[in-house]
């Protein structure tokens, strides 16, 4: 994979892009659920529209479901393949046909209670440096059984900012362990926030490179990045965003919207 030469316009543009699919083997029809008196993915959507520096919001589904859904909000949305194997994939469907966006953000439609300023931060990261492919968010660990947690991906980052791995492990391994690493600043510890942010002509090319063999061991598509030799930025926030993943994931989302 050869380094892509990138001339940034001196006005940037990005979009936020949801995909959304309506099968869930965990939650079924989860971007449908809608005991809020909303569906998931107008909750979603309207968190993401809370953003300043996109111009935009649209939803790429595979289900008409979904797109009449959508519609019915007064939502930007668009179907997309049933073929994409990932949500980049259909992130990467809509980048084709939008060749007036320079930065693409990837939002996960179950997240409907994101901050508008993680979507802000991640895009800004790119604005700031015309150099960098990619950006994406960590938040610090401060529980010992979160970081041992396989379900918790875990990055580490350099002085710059710049991703040097994500893994299911807890990294960076301590030899010498005591309790005061958790509470420590600058934090120790970092948990991945999956939501990405990319420039056009780099995410059309990773959406056609094979996976790589650490990506495969590993079940992380970012790992597919660094393989192939790019920088991933790396913004810090305070919390992560918190995704709905099962039934007992959206039954604490109704209770926090109701007593809201």
């Amino acid at each position: 994979m050869s380094q892509l030469q990138f001339v940034p316009r001196i006005h940037t543009t990005s979009l936020i892009v949801i995909p959304a699919r309506l099968a869930s083997s965990r939650l079924p029809r989860k971007m449908l659920l809608r005991e809020t008196g909303k569906s998931l993915i107008h909750h979603t959507f309207e968190a993401a529209q809370r953003a300043t520096r996109p111009e935009g919001v649209c939803v790429a589904t595979d289900h008409e479901e979904i797109l009449n859904e959508v519609r019915s909000f007064g939502g930007q949305v668009a179907m997309t393949s049933p073929t994409c194997a990932s949500g980049t994939d259909r992130v990467a469907e809509i980048a084709r046909s939008r060749p007036d966006i320079d930065i693409f953000v990837n939002v996960q439609g179950d997240e409907p209670e994101l901050a508008g300023a993680s979507v802000d931060l991640v895009v800004e990261l790119l604005e700031r440096d015309p150099s960098l492919m990619m950006s994406t968010l960590a938040t610090p660990i401060r529980r010992r059984e979160q970081w041992l947690d396989p379900a918790c991906v875990k990055v580490v980052f350099d002085g710059q900012g710049r991703a040097l791995y994500f893994s299911r492990a807890p990294i960076p391994f301590v030899r010498d362990w005591h309790d005061d690493l958790l509470t420590q600043n600058p934090p120790n510890f970092f948990q991945h926030v999956g939501l990405y942010a990319y420039r056009r002509e780099f995410l059309l090319q990773i959406a056609q490179l094979p996976p790589a063999p650490l990506e495969q061991l590993e079940k992380l598509e970012q790992l597919r990045v660094l393989d192939a030799g790019y920088k991933i930025a790396v913004g810090v926030v305070d919390e992560p965003t918190v995704g709905i993943d099962t039934p007992e994931d959206y039954a604490a989302f109704v209770r926090r919207v109701r007593s809201r």
